[in-house]
């Protein structure tokens, strides 16, 4: 692996890992220490997936307008090459809506009341998804749990290397609340931070709102909140930090689910910032 990949064009061709149709590891700089995590990117959701979701096509084309994080994957990719350390991508290549990689897989998952736990069950409206009788265990088994390993991989892969590993997640909300949203009420800035009491340091914290001061108002944990650790270090290993970055669509893109606009290349930018902060 060369510290500088030389092309985007074919991000897999030296990586390390298994190639996989759900995710990709994109590799960056040898020596650096981030990982752009992008979970809720994908609108794709394989034939055998699809056939238990009730919703009609257009109904469903809908749906992912308002559930998918869109273009915060061409963010992530326009912030690693601009960075001047080349970051690390960990990106979902399906649907949220084939399983969520960032819920729980089991009663500890909060969204299960409203049907959105690891497989969801409701839509953003608080519609049938699934019906009743669809088993979530094997959506987990075949989706969840392949995609959780990889990422503890590559966290483990980043400590390795360097001593610490930086996860910074990139997602999107809409400018107006949805239903499913259980803590929705707050503040709705342009870019919301979300942290982690140990996983957060507060250097990170600082750097992330310095990188994203040109943007607008950076607003924490409001009206999403947490950041995204893989289990295995979750509480136990400071090494690892975590931001979750929640950019408010209309800063971007046409809602819900429109082209993106010149907004996004001022948020690569913004994000590359912080990747740059992030890997000294």
């Amino acid at each position: 692996m060369t510290d500088d990949p030389s092309s985007f064009d074919s991000p897999y061709t030296d990586s390390p890992y298994t190639d996989s149709p759900s995710f990709g590891v994109l590799p960056g700089a040898g020596h650096s220490p981030v990982i752009l995590h992008v979970p809720h990117s994908a609108r794709e959701i394989p034939p055998s997936v699809r056939a238990d979701i009730v919703l009609g096509d257009d109904e469903l084309a809908r749906e992912l307008d308002h559930i998918t994080d869109a273009h915060t994957a061409e963010i992530a990719e326009a912030a690693a090459r601009a960075a001047g350390v080349v970051p690390w991508r960990f990106v979902n290549r399906l649907s949220r809506l084939v399983v969520d990689p960032e819920r729980f897989p089991d009663e500890r998952e909060e969204m299960r009341a409203v049907g959105m736990g690891a497989v969801y069950t409701r839509t953003t409206h608080g519609g049938v998804l699934r019906s009743g009788d669809v088993e979530a265990g094997p959506l987990v088994a075949r989706y969840f749990l392949p995609y959780a390993r990889a990422m503890t991989q590559a966290v483990a892969d980043r400590l390795a290397a360097t001593g610490r590993a930086v996860i910074i997640d990139v997602h999107s909300y809409p400018r107006a609340r949805l239903p499913y949203e259980l803590h929705g009420e707050g503040p709705r800035p342009p870019v919301c931070l979300g942290t982690d009491s140990f996983h957060t340091p507060p250097g990170l914290l600082e750097a992330a709102r310095q990188a994203f001061g040109d943007i607008g108002e950076t607003g924490l944990d409001s009206p999403f909140r947490g950041a995204y650790v893989p289990l295995e270090f979750y509480g136990t290993d400071p090494r690892v930090e975590a931001l979750m970055v929640e950019i408010r669509r209309d800063t971007y893109m046409t809602e819900p689910g429109g082209l993106a606009g010149p907004g996004l290349e001022r948020l690569a930018a913004a994000l590359a910032r912080l990747v740059d902060a992030a890997s000294g």
